[in-house]
């Protein structure tokens, strides 16, 4: 259902923020970098701007030895090479916890033991050839929610051959956690971009207005803008990234087919108070009709719809 880099979407369609001038005691400043692969930026007014941001960044740093899929050592990938994982850092665990919520309330659709499946789409369409019947058979005996098991003590997977991605949730629950240790500081008025958005208090030098997000969708910025105070915001679509140089087989995939999700929406914004929350319900909702959508967001309370086209 989800990539490894679902993050290039973000030049496609992630929100744009709109920041007007400052009239706080500090300027305006603004850091861009990378989380995850993804483009990342934190914005706030604080004079002690340098040393808030380094914090964040030693945070994503450390959320990234959990969560990476391009980091050997990270836990992620050392769960995937060797199908268990002792001891498990509490934010994995933390992450399938949601990732199970998720798969409940989107009638399984949102699956993160797609991964093997992702593979064998990038491997082929990266030898501009596309995966076959008999392989993509292979593959399906693998996916599966239910195969991956795990407690305080450890993390399973049922076969060997399994593998998990959590870039449907990791981007908004690394977003999270920043904003979490911003907001333990005393901190407000910030706005953390990990890949999706999570806003804390309202925008510097806004006159108390909210933080203005602009969705984009294909080329075309959307006319209304969706306006964040202590709230999160995620966006997906299913073209956002493709496996081929036409741009016509999506990164989306859809469990129970084994295919790309049909190019229904060209983008699905989804908000709500935790970023990772409305990181998985954006993904899974590339691939539901509007009702499934609508009904898998009353799962969580706080989240609603914010664009579906």
């Amino acid at each position: 259902m989800f990539p490894i880099s679902r993050r290039r979407f973000l030049t496609i369609s992630a929100a744009a923020v709109a920041v007007g001038g400052s009239a706080s005691a500090a300027p305006l400043y603004r850091w861009q970098g990378v989380a995850l692969g993804a483009e990342a930026s934190i914005t706030l007014a604080h004079p002690d701007a340098e040393r808030i941001v380094a914090e964040a960044i030693s945070e994503i740093g450390r959320l990234e030895d959990v969560f990476s899929l391009y980091r050997e050592a990270s836990a992620l990938s050392r769960l995937n090479r060797q199908a268990t994982l002792e001891a498990p850092p509490f934010e994995l665990l933390e992450c399938l916890g949601l990732c199970s919520a998720l798969h409940a309330a989107s009638g399984g659709v949102f699956d993160p033991t797609i991964q093997p499946l992702w593979a064998l789409y990038a491997e082929r369409h990266a030898a501009r050839s596309a995966p076959k019947e008999e392989e993509l058979a292979g593959i399906r005996p693998l996916i599966g929610f239910a195969g991956v098991q795990f407690d305080a003590q450890s993390i399973r997977l049922a076969d060997p051959g399994m593998a998990l991605t959590l870039n449907g949730v990791a981007q908004g629950y690394i977003a999270d956690k920043v904003a979490d240790r911003m907001r333990a500081e005393g901190l407000t008025d910030i706005l953390v971009n990990t890949g999706e958005l999570h806003a804390i208090g309202k925008m510097p030098g806004g006159h108390g207005a909210d933080w203005p997000v602009s969705l984009k969708s294909g080329d075309r910025i959307l006319p209304d803008a969706v306006r964040l105070r202590d709230r999160a915001l995620a966006s997906s679509a299913p073209l956002g990234t493709v496996f081929d140089a036409k741009g016509r087989v999506g990164h989306i995939l859809d469990p129970r087919s084994g295919k790309p999700a049909a190019a229904t929406w060209r983008l699905v914004s989804v908000s709500a108070p935790r970023a990772a929350v409305a990181d998985g319900l954006s993904t899974a909702g590339c691939i539901l009709t509007r009702q499934e959508l609508t009904q898998a967001i009353s799962y969580f309370a706080g989240a609603r719809l914010e664009y579906l086209a």
